[in-house]
């Protein structure tokens, strides 16, 4: 299975900083560990307010309860929270693989079919959504996409060179109208296993 963890890190009060230097170089050294495994796939982070520590990770396991042992081995759980994500297949699914370039977004949708819409309609929609992302993956905008939990949601990671670029290939899609849409700018993480070593 796969996972996204928002994991948040708050450091107590009158921790020395050599304290909190050691706890982030064992952590480092710990997510390289865990990507040999193949249980760390990917860290990002995203907009932080200042002196905020948050981190977005992307995490497999064979089920919820490695996923923990997974999360409570990594060093800087001792002052961490971690907010957990399944993510389900999807048919719309690429399946490719990072590149170094272009920027990364994460973008949550939630679909609402408006009442009383035929389905062959809906079908039709689908049909040219299926497409299109087919069409965007061979682009190399659309990377990964996954279901999430709840009716009619799903995540997908995907690259544009800027906010405005994927903001039109959005509108480009065929569901556009019947989306709500949350898009969520990636910086990279230090630790992130596919960057160069």
């Amino acid at each position: 299975m796969e996972y996204l963890v928002t994991m948040t890190t708050h450091v107590p009060d009158g921790t020395p900083d050599q304290a909190v230097a050691d706890v982030r170089a064992r952590e480092a050294a710990h997510s390289s560990e865990l990507a040999m495994h193949g249980h760390l796939l990917r860290l990002w982070r995203p907009p932080l307010q200042p002196g905020e520590w948050r981190t977005l990770g992307h995490f497999a396991a064979a089920d919820d309860a490695e996923l923990e042992k997974v999360l409570a081995s990594m060093p800087l759980r001792v002052w961490r929270t971690d907010e957990v994500t399944p993510l389900a297949p999807h048919p719309n699914d690429p399946g490719l693989p990072a590149k170094e370039g272009a920027a990364e977004f994460l973008i949550a949708f939630t679909i609402a079919v408006p009442e009383g819409t035929p389905d062959r309609v809906v079908e039709d929609t689908e049909a040219r959504e299926a497409q299109r992302a087919r069409e965007l993956a061979g682009q190399g905008h659309l990377l990964r996409l996954w279901r999430l939990p709840g009716q009619s949601r799903a995540l997908g990671l995907w690259r544009a060179r800027d906010p405005a670029e994927m903001q039109a290939i959005l509108k480009s899609l065929p569901l556009d109208a019947w989306m709500t849409v949350e898009a969520t700018p990636l910086t990279p993480h230090p630790s992130d296993p596919v960057l160069p070593s």
